[in-house]
């Protein structure tokens, strides 16, 4: 069982509060607390893309396994950023001492904790995910009922899933982790995740759990509010989606997602000309590997192929 101050460190980082996880202050080392707090702040740099301070915020010594997992995960984001200054070799050096560390956690004489062994797996399944070495990333995170005591297993499982367009399997390992987990936070958030892409009941139970969620206080996180924002926008509530996004770019968040869904958002409903095309060209120049941007830019393509086979016939001469 978590300590209140635990789970208050879990419950910023599962709903994106980053900024706000990064801020707290440490435990002092002599709490139980302490190492799990170090590596859930070091988590929070690595989502907001700054290994460097993941990096220097921990300890190059320490013998603990998921310590060693992150600062791995760190070196592996460091060396593949782009224009990172990092060689390719680094960056496989980084998947293979996460593999080793995978390895390692199997064996009997290893004294760590079943959780912190499960929180090894999703570091490396993150990593490999991240390398496209997804079945190295299944077969890690103990696809197939495997998983049965890591929620953060069965989520990143669920993102494997939707990311490669089989929300039915993502649905069905989620269904399965319902016999065994409790009903806790991070579950809720997986259960929206998949009504997020499937568009389950008009997405209200999505929508309910981010405005329930935002309704907290102590809760401040600019996912949560692009999460709803883009809702919206699937709801048709457009006004209030931009009203959204608005927010989050305005404390912070102008990340890919939230860039990416104003972008559309400014299209279908500008509050001024040219606002749409502004944004989408801030979209194509900042994150050029953005999914949205790369399917459109497949679609222009292959709209200009199609033109160009296509032949005008010359109008008819009538004579006079």
């Amino acid at each position: 069982m978590d300590s209140s101050e635990l789970y208050h460190v879990k419950q910023q980082f599962f709903l994106g509060a980053y900024k706000t996880l990064i801020g707290l202050t440490l435990p002092p080392q002599s709490s139980l607390d302490y190492v799990s707090t170090l590596v859930y702040q070091a988590r929070a740099h690595l989502a907001l893309n700054n290994p460097s301070a993941a990096l220097s915020l921990l300890p190059t010594d320490s013998e603990d396994v998921t310590v060693k997992a992150v600062s791995s995960l760190a070196r592996y984001i460091a060396a593949t950023t782009p224009l990172s200054s990092e060689s390719p070799e680094e960056a496989e050096a980084a998947l293979e001492e996460l593999r080793d560390l995978s390895v390692e956690i199997e064996g009997d004489d290893l004294e760590t904790s079943e959780r912190d062994k499960w929180l090894v797996r999703v570091l490396a399944g993150t990593a490999f995910v991240r390398a496209g070495e997804v079945e190295e990333a299944l077969e890690t995170l103990g696809l197939n009922g495997g998983n049965q005591e890591s929620v953060e297993a069965v989520a990143l499982i669920v993102h494997i899933f939707l990311s490669i367009n089989r929300p039915d399997l993502a649905n069905k390992e989620y269904e399965k982790s319902k016999k065994w987990a409790e009903d806790d936070l991070l579950l809720q958030l997986i259960e929206s995740t998949i009504n997020l892409v499937t568009g389950k009941e008009g997405y209200s139970d999505c929508n309910s759990f981010y405005t329930e969620q935002l309704a907290n206080p102590s809760l401040s996180s600019t996912k949560l509010l692009t999460a709803r924002g883009v809702t919206r926008l699937l709801r048709g509530e457009v006004a209030e989606a931009k009203s959204d996004l608005e927010e989050a770019i305005s404390q912070g968040g102008a990340d890919d997602e939230t860039v990416a869904a104003y972008a559309v958002a400014t299209t279908l409903r500008p509050s001024e000309k040219g606002e749409g095309d502004q944004w989408w060209s801030k979209l194509t120049q900042e994150f050029p590997n953005h999914p949205l941007v790369k399917d459109v830019s497949e679609k222009a393509d292959l709209f200009d192929e199609a033109a160009a086979k296509f032949h005008v016939p010359s109008l008819p001469i009538v004579a006079v």
